[in-house]
């Protein structure tokens, strides 16, 4: 089964990553930790308890990644509405930076 992580890129200093309740934390972990490395910034859209909780998983293991190269990580979170289907669902917006 494909891992439930989907990447957009909204321009080429962006990177997009939706999380699904499904998503593997340590592959998060490594999408955050090459985008930082690549000068991106990276913001995280969970939509559901368990997928915000993959989500900080993600952010903390990330930070073990980064950390060995001297760089912090810094969350910022906020709502976003996202169109469904059927309605308007609310969405945890995490953006990451590094310093």
């Amino acid at each position: 089964m494909a891992d439930p992580l989907k990447s957009d890129s909204v321009d080429g200093e962006e990177q997009i990553l939706r999380v699904a309740s499904g998503s593997s934390a340590s592959q998060l972990a490594i999408a955050i930790s090459h985008a930082v490395y690549d000068s991106k910034r990276v913001t995280l859209r969970a939509i559901g308890a368990a997928a915000v909780n993959q989500a900080i998983k993600g952010v903390a293991i990330a930070q073990s990644h980064v950390g060995l190269r001297g760089l912090t990580l810094y969350c910022r979170p906020g709502f976003l509405t996202v169109k469904m289907k059927d309605a308007d669902v609310s969405a945890i917006v995490i953006r990451v930076e590094a310093k």
